[in-house]
């Protein structure tokens, strides 16, 4: 199970955002690589404290994970688990500045760990994408095929050592300041870190050497998600020219209206309409659930506004809590046109004591109804 990203940090969730940025320098000095060479656990603490860091300082990301936790970034969720799979350069291209040069990764080269002279990986664009979801695919999660144009590097293209750089990635830049000459590094302006520049490039590629390429992608959609939802597949936005690394997609859930279903969270509403004859008399109905039909018991004395809760039938929780109910509401139709002896019928009806109004204690209002809903 992962660690909570507040623990990994040691600050608390009501945590200011200058004191999570400190609290993951304190975490990310002491677990340093340059500070604890060869040392797989120091490094892994490392990465944790920059996962933990990447979600606590973006406010979007922060509120999905106060609201579902882990959950609202796996399979490809935004954000969360995305440096498993990175090397101490990438974070460093995100995060380096954190450090103020007190580590050979920090400045703006991020030359690499101990001297090493390793130049920072360019990560290439991220692309964006939106996705059309029904909530019977919702209900399970589907995976989904989508054909993305990205740029990747021609195999025509070739690269040579950076002339500005000379392969460092970046570049020393002194200044006279009222404290003395401070030297400072930067990521190399021709390069833009990578430490390489175009040699060749065929016709048709652009200045980086990068062609248009469309290419069938698959993404996994967990169950739960809700419209507007973004998840993440890593590596497979835009590449990057060179030795850099490839951006990611990130995929908007868009929902699409159910026919007869409107959800609300994981739980679903079904409007039922029912005659007066069927609701003093009691009948069955079949209705529409994602799973297929269901017919249900209506008790004789139905009144118009009971709420019908069949558990289990909505949908799965982003969080993994379990699944919602479908909440089916009665609504007893009044017809609008009546015949010549269904108007003397009900005229007959009128001082009827079973057609009075008579609402026991048992009888629930509408906010107790309400209120019952969502318990």
């Amino acid at each position: 199970m992962k660690q909570d990203y507040y623990e990994v940090l040691g600050v608390s969730k009501n945590a200011t955002a200058s004191e999570i940025k400190k609290a993951y320098r304190k975490k990310a000095v002491q677990n340093h690589p340059d500070k604890n060479p060869d040392d797989k656990a120091a490094e892994e603490r490392f990465k944790q404290a920059a996962e933990a860091y990447e979600i606590l300082s973006n406010q979007d990301k922060k509120s999905k994970y106060d609201q579902f936790g882990h959950a609202a970034f796996e399979n490809g969720g935004s954000g969360g688990g995305g440096f498993g799979g990175m090397n101490m350069d990438d974070i460093f291209s995100q995060f380096g500045d954190i450090f103020g040069g007190h580590f050979s990764g920090g400045g703006g080269g991020f030359s690499g760990f101990g001297g090493g002279g390793r130049q920072a990986r360019v990560k290439g664009t991220n692309l964006r994408i939106r996705v059309k979801l029904e909530l019977k695919d919702i209900l399970n999660g589907v995976d989904k095929k989508v054909k993305v144009k990205r740029l990747v590097k021609s195999k025509e293209t070739t690269y040579k050592t950076c002339s500005t750089c000379n392969g460092q990635g970046s570049v020393t830049r002194i200044s006279n300041t009222i404290l003395g000459r401070m030297q400072t590094a930067a990521a190399c302006p021709t390069c833009q870190g990578s430490g390489e520049m175009v040699d060749h490039r065929p016709k048709g590629a652009d200045a980086q050497g990068m062609v248009h390429k469309e290419e069938t992608v698959e993404i996994s959609i967990p169950p739960g998600v809700t419209d507007g939802v973004q998840l993440k597949v890593s590596g497979k936005g835009n590449e990057a020219p060179g030795n850099g690394i490839s951006g990611d997609i990130h995929v908007v859930i868009q929902e699409i209206p159910h026919e007869k279903l409107k959800r609300e969270g994981s739980n679903l509403h079904y409007d039922l309409y029912i005659s007066y004859p069927d609701a003093a008399l009691g009948t069955t109905k079949e209705i529409d659930t994602l799973t297929g039909k269901v017919r249900i018991k209506i008790e004789d004395g139905t009144q118009s506004g009971k709420i019908l809760r069949l558990r289990g039938k909505g949908l799965e929780s982003l969080d993994r809590y379990g699944k919602g109910d479908l909440l089916v509401h009665i609504n007893v139709w009044t017809p609008k046109k009546l015949s010549k002896e269904q108007k003397e019928f009900f005229s007959k009806m009128k001082n009827d004591e079973n057609f009075i109004p008579q609402p026991s204690n048992s009888e629930k209002s509408f906010f107790e109804k309400v209120k019952d809903m969502f318990s």
